[in-house]
C-alpha cells in the first residue's frame, strides 16, 4: 500500500474516525484505524465493537493495498505537520507503516488488517431521510436529558418511533432522566412508517452529532431491530441499539395542568442564571413564586445568602410557589428558539410541561423539588 495524500484531508477525515476510540484499550486492535487504499480514494474506519465510524477520501494512490494503525498516535502526527504539506503513506509488509512528510518521517507498528472488527452484516429493512439541520435539532433538543445512570441502561439513549398525533403521522424522538423529559415530534419521513421503537444509545449520538455539526446534506438513515446506520457526503456511522424497553413516558406527561404562566424566554433565562449563582452546589434549587403579572425567583444558600429577582409576566391564575434544579431548568430553556416560554403548572409537587409559545414541536417536562 502506497499513498499521498494532502494534510488538511487525512487530519479531516482522522478527526471525524478518532473519537469514537477509547484512549486505553484492552484490545490492541481496538485503538487501530484501518486504512484501505484503492479506486483513488483511501478509506477510514475505526470501531470500539458498538459504535463504528467509516470515511473516505481522495488521496494519489500508486499501490492499493491495507493496514491498520494507532489512530490517536497517527492522528497526533498528521496534527503536528505544517500546514499544506504533501503526506506519504506506505506500508512495506513489514508489519510497520511508513509516514513522510517533507524531511519528517515516522514508523508506525500495524497490526493485521484481518485482526481488525467488521461489523456483523445487518438487513436494514427501514429506509428514510432527514434534512441535516433536523436531525441536528432533533439531537440538540433531546440529548440533555438522556440519562447517564448505568443502572437504567435503557434510558441512556434517544427513543425514536412513530405515533399518531391529532390524525397525523409522526416522528418522535424522546429523552428523560427521571428529573425532566424532552420529547421532539416532526412529520413522519417517507419510509419510517413501520419502522420499530428503537433506542439509539448516548455514546452514538454525541458522535452522530458531531460528525453532522457542517453537513448540508440529507442523511439516509437505515435501521433494523438492532442496529442503526446513518450515511451522509462519504460518512457511515453505524451502532448496536440498546436491547431494551423505553418506559411508558406518556404516563410522564401531566394532562391537567392549567395555570398557564408565560414569561420572556430570554430575560428568563438570564434571571435563572443570575440568581442562581447563589443556590447551593449540590441541589442548584431556585424557587419560583408567582402572582398576577409578576414572577419572583430566589434562591438561598447557608453559605452564599440570598437572592432575589422580579420579572413582569403573563398569569392571571391562583399564585404558587414551586421549585426547580436551576440547572435543569436552563437546560430546558436555552433549547427554545422562539422569544416566549409557556409553563403549564398544577401545584408544587406536580409535574410542569414547558413549551415554546409559538412551537409546539417540543414539549418539556420538569420535576419539581423542594426548596
Amino acid at each position: 500500500m502506497k499513498f499521498v495524500i494532502e494534510r488538511a484531508a487525512l487530519l479531516k477525515s482522522l478527526g471525524h474516525v478518532q473519537s469514537v476510540v477509547e484512549r486505553r484499550n484492552a484490545i490492541a486492535i481496538l485503538s487501530n484505524v484501518l486504512i484501505e487504499a484503492g479506486d483513488g480514494r483511501v478509506s477510514l474506519a475505526t470501531t470500539d465493537m458498538d459504535v463504528a465510524i467509516a470515511d473516505s477520501v481522495e488521496a494519489e494512490i500508486t499501490a492499493e493495498g491495507a493496514t491498520t494503525a494507532p489512530v490517536h498516535t497517527l492522528y497526533d502526527i498528521v496534527r503536528k505537520l505544517p500546514e499544506g504539506a504533501q503526506v506519504e503513506i506506505e506500508n512495506d509488509g513489514s508489519g510497520r507503516m511508513i509516514l513522510r512528510a517533507g524531511r519528517s518521517i515516522f514508523k508506525l507498528s500495524c497490526l493485521p488488517k484481518e485482526d481488525f472488527p467488521t461489523p456483523a452484516e445487518s438487513e436494514f429493512p427501514h429506509n428514510f431521510s432527514l434534512p441535516a439541520e433536523e436531525l441536528r435539532a432533533l439531537i440538540d433538543r433531546t440529548r440533555f436529558a438522556i440519562s447517564t445512570e448505568e443502572t437504567r441502561y435503557y434510558l441512556n439513549g434517544i427513543f425514536l418511533h412513530t405515533a399518531e398525533a391529532d390524525g397525523v403521522k409522526v416522528l418522535l424522538a424522546v429523552a428523560t432522566d427521571g428529573h425532566r423529559l424532552a420529547r421532539i415530534q416532526m412529520p413522519q419521513p417517507d419510509g419510517a412508517a413501520d419502522m420499530p421503537g428503537i433506542i439509539v444509545p448516548r455514546k452514538a449520538v454525541n458522535e452522530l452529532r458531531k460528525l453532522i455539526d457542517e453537513s448540508t446534506e440529507p442523511v439516509q438513515i437505515s435501521l433494523s431491530e438492532t442496529r442503526i446506520r446513518f450515511t451522509f457526503e462519504a460518512m457511515v456511522i453505524s451502532t448496536k441499539l440498546i436491547d431494551g424497553t423505553f418506559p411508558d413516558y406518556q404516563r410522564v406527561i401531566p394532562e391537567g395542568n392549567d395555570k398557564m404562566l408565560e414569561v420572556d424566554c430570554r430575560e428568563f433565562t438570564a434571571a435563572v442564571d443570575r440568581v442562581s449563582t447563589i443556590s447551593t452546589e449540590k441541589s442548584r434549587a431556585i424557587k419560583l413564586a408567582v402572582d398576577k403579572g409578576n414572577l419572583v425567583l430566589s434562591a438561598s444558600s447557608p453559605d452564599s445568602g440570598t437572592a432575589t429577582e422580579e420579572l413582569e409576566v403573563s398569569y392571571d391564575a391562583e399564585p404558587i410557589e414551586i421549585g426547580f434544579n436551576s440547572r435543569y431548568l436552563l437546560d430546558i430553556t436555552q433549547q427554545i428558539e422562539g422569544n416566549g416560554a409557556q409553563f403549564a403548572l398544577a401545584d408544587a409537587a406536580s409535574p410542569t410541561i414547558i413549551q415554546d409559545t409559538a412551537d409546539k414541536s417540543a414539549l418539556y417536562v420538569l420535576m419539581p423539588m423542594r426548596v
